[in-house]
């Protein structure tokens, strides 16, 4: 179903995007361009942002210090 008429954004996108870690309407807006012209899309884009599962932050033990020891 079409989401943002002015762009031909579609849900599936939308959905695609949040799953790839768009998780405001801000980066939807940067990666895909919702809600950037008339703004009618703005709710629904929304409501799909909150109906996302919470993505679980990335353990710590993925990163590591860039710093020399000292």
């Amino acid at each position: 179903m079409y989401v943002c008429i002015c762009n031909g954004i579609t849900e599936k996108q939308i959905r695609s995007a949040v799953a790839g870690g768009a998780n405001s309407l801000q980066l939807l807006r940067d990666e895909l361009g919702v809600a950037s012209q008339c703004g009618s899309c703005t709710d629904h884009a929304l409501s799909l942002l909150e109906d996302a599962p919470a993505q679980a932050p990335m353990p710590s033990s993925l990163f590591y210090s860039a710093a020399s020891p000292a």
